[in-house]
């Protein structure tokens, strides 16, 4: 940063230094000097500004990293804890097999039987709500027929 703001001293001081040569009107000096004062704190807050602009990206890029490198450390510590409760769990799994086959076998017959206690008694109802259903249909068909019979015709 020093480097660049001794550059550009130089390179103010050799183009007020060429104009000053070439100009044959006597000019103001303090004006001249205020005004190369302006240009060097105008250049020297343009520098500082992006200074601070670059290092607070690479605080947010090393922030991102460190929280990328705690979930890997984190995932890394929690994997194997994973991975053993999966294994408990499929070894759970094929223990109580064998009880849930057992509960199967001991209900199926129960099911089996309400199934066929109850079947009877659904046909039954069916067959006897079917005709009920079937003269609904006919007086809802017969109703929409009197109602579009009404709507005057488009």
């Amino acid at each position: 940063m020093k480097f660049s703001l001794v550059a550009a001293l130089v390179v103010v001081l050799a183009v007020a230094h060429g104009t000053e040569s070439v100009s044959l009107v006597k000019r103001d000096i303090p004006s001249e000097v205020d005004r190369i004062t302006q240009f060097i704190k105008d250049m020297s807050a343009t520098l500082t500004s992006a200074t601070q602009d670059m290092v607070e990206k690479v605080k947010a890029h090393e922030l991102t990293n460190k929280a990328q490198t705690y979930m890997e450390d984190s995932r890394a510590q929690i994997q194997p804890l994973v991975d053993k409760v999966q294994a408990e769990a499929e070894k759970l799994q094929e223990q109580l097999k064998p009880f849930i086959a057992n509960i199967e076998d001991q209900i199926k017959p129960m099911t089996d039987n309400f199934q066929a206690q109850v079947k009877p008694l659904t046909d039954n109802f069916h067959a006897q709500v079917k005709p009920l259903t079937d003269q609904m249909e006919k007086l809802f068909a017969q109703l929409m027929d009197q109602t579009k019979a009404l709507l005057p015709p488009q």
